[in-house]
């Protein structure tokens, strides 16, 4: 049984944020923004990507299952965008993160991301895998199967 996490992904997504805005002004290399274009889209990222986590966990919601890692899931949810992805949360804010780089449009602020992206699958995609085949056993080794990790 996993250990409860006291440093919930939403936390290492502001983490991010904040490294992604330091190394934005501490380290500017290679400007790609094309203004106001690269604003709108990153706008548009972050707003897919908020939209894109929290569709995952209204869907959660409505399954009755808690949304906090690690807590005993009651439902193995496979519907909507988990048809897609195993992980809609995570990828929403690997989404958001990268409209934000689109925002500060410079190499150094996205450097973070697949830094972000390392740690929540070490620290929780991982784990929570190995949680979710101890409750639902081959009912989640199909869906594992069928439905891949990220996209």
């Amino acid at each position: 049984m996993e250990q409860k996490r006291k440093i919930v992904p939403p936390v290492y997504l502001l983490l991010t944020l904040a490294a992604m805005a330091a190394l934005h002004y501490l380290l500017p290399i290679a400007r790609f923004s094309y203004e106001p274009y690269s604003t709108y889209a990153g706008i548009a990222l972050i707003v897919i990507g908020v939209l894109i986590a929290g569709a995952a966990a209204g869907l959660f919601w409505r399954a009755g299952t808690p949304v906090i890692p690690f807590e005993k899931s009651t439902a193995l949810v496979t519907g909507g965008l988990f048809r897609y992805t195993r992980n809609p949360m995570y990828l929403g804010m690997i989404v958001l993160l990268s409209g934000a780089g689109l925002i500060f449009g410079n190499v150094g602020s996205l450097l973070p991301i697949p830094l972000f992206a390392w740690i929540i699958v070490r620290n929780f995609i991982r784990g929570e895998e190995n949680f979710l085949q101890e409750i639902f056993g081959e009912e989640y080794l199909a869906y594992k199967s069928k439905v891949r990790r990220w996209l």
